[in-house]
C-alpha cells in the first residue's frame, strides 16, 4: 500500500472531523412558522373559528344548510342561528320557524332589509312577523373628520350584576327600532341599537343588524365571542348558513334520480330518431352571411343615428336607478345628493364615478371616447349593483 495516500487519507478525515465537530458546536437550531393561509375549512366556513370557540365552552354545535331537518329539531334547549341568506323564505318556512320557537326554541336572526313607510314593510317576512324595524343610523351620511383618528362607535350590554358594560363591534350603519316596545332587553351604540330580544310564546326571538362579528378574526375582538356564548348558553346550537328556497332541478335530483335518467335517455333517443336525415343531403348553405356581432354594431349605429347619444344615455341611467330601487326600498324618494350618497354605499365606488355617470346628457354631441367613457361608467356602476 502506498503509506503517503494512507497519510493523507487520515490527514483529511482528520480535518473533516474537527470541521464537522466546529460546525456542530456552532450552528444554532430555530423554527420557522410558515404562514399557508386560511385551511379550506375555514374558507367554506367563516363561523368555523365560532363553533371551535363554542365546543370548547361545552355547546354542542351543528350546522345545516337548509330548512328541512327543523322538523326533526327539538324546540326546547335549542338555538337555531340563521347567520346566511334568506330572501326567498316562503311564508310557510316563516310560519313554521315562528311556531318551532314558541315551542320553546331560540331564534337568532339577521335583520336583512330596511323598513320603508310607505309600503308599510321592508320586505323581510320573518322580520315584518315580529314588529321590529331596521333602517339606516343617523350618522350614516356624516363624513369622517379628515387627519383624525376615530375610536370605534361599540356596541354596550349591560348585563345584571355586571358593573361594567360588555362591548362589541356591530356595523354601526344601521339600526333597530321597536314601535311597539316588545323588546325585553337591547345592546346600544352611540345613536343606535343593533341587538334586540323578543319572547315569543315559551321560546324567544334575538334580532341583530349584522353577524359579521362572529366571523373570522372579528370574533377575537372586543366581546364578541362573549355574546354568542352568552345568547346561545344552555342550549344546544345549530347553525344554518343557506335557508333559500330548494328549486324544482334540485328537487328533481334528490328525491328522483332515477326519473331524469330515464327522461335524458328518452330525449336523446328522440333527437337521434329525429337527427337520421330523411331525403337527399341538402346544399351547403353559402358563408357570405352576417355574424350576430354585425347584426348587433348594426343595430347600435342605427339607435345612435336615429335617437342620438342622450337617448342612449337615458335609457342606461333609468336601467340603473330601477336597479337601485329594488336593492334600496324608498330610493326613488330620495333627493340627487342622498341618491348619489346611496349607490356610493351599494356600489362602492368613488363619488366621481358616480357623478359622471348620473350628470345630465350634454346638449352637444360628445366625442366618441367621450360617450364610450360615460357608458362604461354607467355598466360598471349597473354591474356592482
Amino acid at each position: 500500500m502506498n503509506r503517503p495516500l494512507v497519510w493523507m487519507a487520515l490527514l483529511l478525515a482528520c480535518l473533516l472531523g474537527v470541521g464537522g465537530l466546529y460546525a456542530w458546536h456552532k450552528a444554532i437550531p430555530y423554527e420557522e412558522v410558515v404562514d399557508r393561509g386560511p385551511s379550506p375549512q375555514a374558507l367554506a366556513n367563516p363561523y368555523l373559528a365560532a363553533e371551535h370557540f363554542l365546543r370548547g365552552q361545552g355547546v354542542a354545535v351543528a350546522h345545516a344548510n337548509g330548512l328541512e331537518h327543523l322538523a326533526d329539531l327539538p324546540a326546547t334547549g335549542h338555538s337555531l342561528l340563521l347567520l346566511g341568506e334568506r330572501s326567498n323564505m316562503t311564508p310557510r318556512q316563516v310560519e313554521q320557524l315562528l311556531a318551532w320557537t314558541k315551542a320553546g326554541g331560540h331564534l337568532l336572526l339577521v335583520a336583512e332589509a330596511l323598513w320603508d313607510d310607505e309600503t308599510g314593510k321592508s320586505g323581510d317576512l320573518l322580520l315584518d312577523r315580529l314588529n321590529l324595524r331596521q333602517s339606516l343610523s343617523d350618522d350614516f351620511d356624516e363624513p369622517e373628520p379628515p387627519r383624525k383618528k376615530v375610536a370605534p362607535d361599540l356596541t354596550k350590554l349591560y348585563v345584571d350584576n355586571k358593573t361594567a358594560p360588555a362591548y362589541f363591534s356591530f356595523d354601526t350603519d344601521f339600526n333597530l327600532t321597536d314601535p311597539k316596545h316588545l323588546a325585553q332587553f337591547s345592546a346600544n351604540s352611540a345613536k343606535s341599537s343593533h341587538l334586540m330580544q323578543v319572547d315569543l310564546g315559551s321560546g324567544r326571538v334575538t334580532v341583530i343588524t349584522d353577524s359579521d362579528l362572529w366571523k373570522t378574526p372579528a370574533i377575537g375582538k372586543h366581546d364578541n365571542a362573549w355574546l354568542l356564548w352568552y345568547l346561545t348558553q344552555g342550549t344546544d346550537v345549530t347553525l344554518l348558513f343557506n335557508s333559500d328556497v330548494d328549486n324544482l332541478l334540485t328537487l328533481l335530483i334528490r328525491y328522483f334520480p332515477q326519473a331524469l335518467v330515464a327522461l335524458a335517455a328518452l330525449i336523446a333517443l328522440a333527437l337521434w330518431q329525429a337527427g337520421m336525415r330523411q331525403g337527399p343531403i341538402q346544399a351547403t348553405a353559402p358563408k357570405a352571411r352576417r355574424q350576430l356581432q354585425e347584426h348587433l354594431r348594426a343595430s347600435a349605429d342605427f339607435l345612435l343615428r336615429r335617437n342620438g347619444q342622450g337617448t342612449l344615455l337615458q335609457a342606461l341611467q333609468q336601467d340603473l336607478l330601477r336597479t337601485a330601487r329594488r336593492r334600496h326600498p324608498g330610493f326613488e324618494h330620495l333627493d340627487t345628493a342622498e341618491q348619489w350618497l346611496v349607490l356610493e354605499r351599494l356600489t362602492r365606488q368613488p363619488s366621481h364615478i358616480i357623478s359622471q355617470a348620473l350628470g345630465a346628457p350634454s346638449l352637444k354631441r360628445l366625442s366618441s371616447a367621450d360617450f364610450s367613457r360615460q357608458v362604461a361608467c354607467l355598466q360598471t356602476l349597473r354591474n356592482a349593483l
